[in-house]
């Protein structure tokens, strides 16, 4: 029996309100067979979406570049051409049209072959596209992790009114040598984030307060950085009016939960006085996308 390989790569980019723009970065990613769009997440609070990319994944060696990291690359690459990041504000960090690529293993599929494929898309990012692109995790060669990249380039710092991102980045020059690519950040594009992990949980959950710095000691609080919950990174980020979503990664899904981020979340906010609501994924769980995508794939070539 066949072992089934499957990757899966999810786009982050910086933009919800330009459905033009969207478009054509869907269009991008239906031009290679076996490639499927499994989800897609839009928030318009954040102005950002979030798109889960599936393919069928084959061993390559050499310079093989097969239909899922040309697909990946072309939404990429759309998106450069339809976004500018110097006339985009939302509520959510980034630091470039497209915010960050993540490639995950599903079925047999290992994460050293995904890096493998995360690690030639940012090649052809930075040589083809020119943007500078920064790796983590897996594809890194000393296991950098995504946050520690953020946190020198500024990522976590609002730079305008109401909380909010706005506007590229501050400056063409960079604090941190990127790995692929120049040197330099365009401010229209800005810069990428590409990295390979094991599977990772979103899970936001709403609280009814518009007052930030209650949020953040509640999300300090949650992460594991704050001496939280273990393996949880958080932030708070507003959204809309009145609320603030307690943002979290879950890094080990099997050894911490949504249900326990809920509940932790809302003993924490129980303390500041705040109600909370009922929390949500962004994204399928990975055997749900696994299904999906296998009764998607009998239409796909």
């Amino acid at each position: 029996m066949l072992k089934l390989m499957l990757a899966c790569c999810k786009v982050y980019i910086s933009e919800s309100r330009n459905r033009i723009a969207l478009e054509s970065i869907e269009k991008a990613s239906k031009l290679y067979p076996g490639v499927a769009v499994v989800n897609k997440f839009e928030d318009e609070a954040y102005n950002r979406v979030g798109y889960t990319i599936v393919s069928k994944f084959a061993p390559n060696t050499g310079q093989d570049s097969g239909p899922f990291r040309k697909a990946v690359v072309a939404m990429v690459k759309a998106a450069f051409e339809s976004i500018d990041l110097e006339f985009h504000s939302g509520t959510h960090p980034r630091l470039g049209v497209v915010d960050h690529i993540c490639f995950h293993p599903l079925a047999q599929t290992s994460l050293d072959q995904t890096a493998w494929l995360a690690k030639t898309v940012a090649a052809d990012i930075g040589s083809n596209l020119q943007v500078p692109t920064f790796l983590y995790g897996a594809a890194h060669q000393e296991g950098r992790k995504l946050d520690s990249i953020r946190r020198e380039l500024g990522y976590f710092t609002p730079n305008s009114e109401g909380n909010q991102w706005a506007g590229g980045l501050g400056s063409d020059s960079l604090p941190l040598k990127p790995d692929e690519g120049p040197p330099l950040a365009s401010r229209a594009k800005g810069v990428l984030v590409v990295g390979a992990t094991q599977w990772v949980d979103n899970y936001n959950v709403p609280i009814f307060t518009s007052d930030v710095a209650a949020a953040r000691r509640i999300a300090k609080r949650v992460s594991g950085r704050g001496g939280g919950l273990p393996s949880v990174q958080a932030m708070a980020l507003a959204h809309g009016e009145d609320m603030i979503e307690v943002a979290c990664n879950l890094l080990e899904p099997s050894r911490i939960t949504g249900d326990q981020v809920q509940l932790e979340v809302e003993q924490l906010a129980a303390e500041e006085g705040m109600t909370v609501g009922k929390g949500y994924f962004t994204d399928f769980s990975q055997e749900k996308i696994v299904e999906n995508y296998l009764k998607l794939s009998s239409y796909l070539n």
